[in-house]
């Protein structure tokens, strides 16, 4: 995937900037900016659980990257008051990895897996009884020999985090009882994040420039926070620390970031859209090629927000650009492509 600040998904950082990352998320609803109507939903279940005195019922978190579903895993076991195990779907290889986690979970536990849907079949089998018995089924031997063994499990939540629903198996979603979308967030509220976030890293920032880091931030936290870090960096360097509305514009200029949050590979993408498609409709796989991107990328972290703010539209036919696309562009709709290739889905 190509290196982008505005890339939403979790990349691998210096220690010191994991450590930083884990330091600006909230630990409690109170501090939870956004996602109102998910929050009341999940704190009525924990008030519930809670007054049961039953561990919560698993949850499943969806929507694109970067909008928070690992930070509000560790909220809920906050709120539960529960330690919380964190892995992710590849990184359960086998059976026997899955039992060794469940069998080291203490009753309430939580066993938050990011990126479920690639977890492997056979350990996704595996899970099935689990999740709902409590119970763990394990073959001993190979062949005529082999036998089942049943092991009681302690009674711990599933927390499940996805970018892609569809992928899941109808057995595996049908297991958990929460099912929740985490929502593109307004300006507004990734203005909050920002100063918030400011605060923390003991940073000044005036609310213009807060502003106008949130209106370039892609509506996602992961990437208000990045540009915020980038940015005190050139305002450390280029100015007295202090973050004002001129500063952040160079700042955002340098690292060629338009009004609407777009970079130059969204650029590219529409560009390709419009000059050599006539706005479209043109096939994923075609735009994947364009951008030397994979299918998943391109569906992952290049469409959401292209969509969410109206410059992209999914059709049956592959993507069109939108007038508002075309506007942002500089183009004039009906412009004439380039090349009259057909398009593929």
């Amino acid at each position: 995937m190509i290196d982008r600040i505005v890339n939403s998904a979790a990349e691998p950082e210096e220690p010191q900037e994991i450590e930083l990352e884990i330091t600006l998320r909230p630990r409690d609803f109170a501090n939870y900016i956004g996602q109102e109507r998910l929050k009341k939903n999940i704190q009525l279940a924990i008030d519930a659980a809670k007054k049961r005195g039953e561990p919560l019922d698993h949850v499943l978190l969806h929507g694109p990257p970067g909008l928070g579903k690992t930070t509000m895993a560790s909220v809920i076991a906050h709120e539960m008051g529960a330690q919380i195990r964190v892995t992710s779907g590849p990184a359960i290889e086998r059976a026997g990895d899955l039992a060794s986690l469940l069998t080291n979970l203490q009753d309430g536990d939580i066993l938050f897996i990011d990126e479920i849907h690639r977890l492997n079949r056979t350990v996704e089998e595996v899970l099935y009884s689990a999740m709902e018995d409590f119970k763990l089924d394990i073959m001993l031997g190979k062949g005529p020999s082999a036998r089942s063994l049943r092991l009681d499990l302690p009674k711990f939540t599933i927390i499940g985090a996805t970018t892609r629903t569809g992928s899941l198996a109808a057995p595996l979603r049908d297991r958990f009882g929460i099912v929740h979308r985490l929502d593109f967030y307004t300006s507004e509220e990734i203005q909050q994040i920002i100063e918030r976030a400011a605060k923390i890293l003991k940073v000044k920032i005036d609310k213009p420039a807060a502003a106008e880091l949130a209106r370039r931030a892609r509506l996602t936290p992961r990437v208000a926070n990045r540009l915020l870090k980038r940015v005190r960096d050139y305002a450390d360097v280029n100015g007295d620390g202090i973050i004002d509305t001129k500063l952040s514009h160079q700042a955002l200029t340098l690292l060629d970031i338009d009004e609407l949050g777009l970079d130059t590979a969204d650029r590219r993408l529409l560009s390709a859209i419009i000059e050599n498609y006539a706005g479209g409709p043109v096939g994923v796989e075609t735009l994947a090629a364009i951008t030397a991107e994979e299918r998943g990328t391109i569906e992952d972290f290049y469409e959401p927000f292209l969509m969410q703010i109206g410059l992209l539209e999914r059709t049956p036919r592959g993507r069109k650009a939108t007038p508002r696309a075309y506007t942002h562009m500089g183009k004039k709709p009906g412009h004439p492509a380039k090349d009259k290739q057909s398009s593929l889905l």
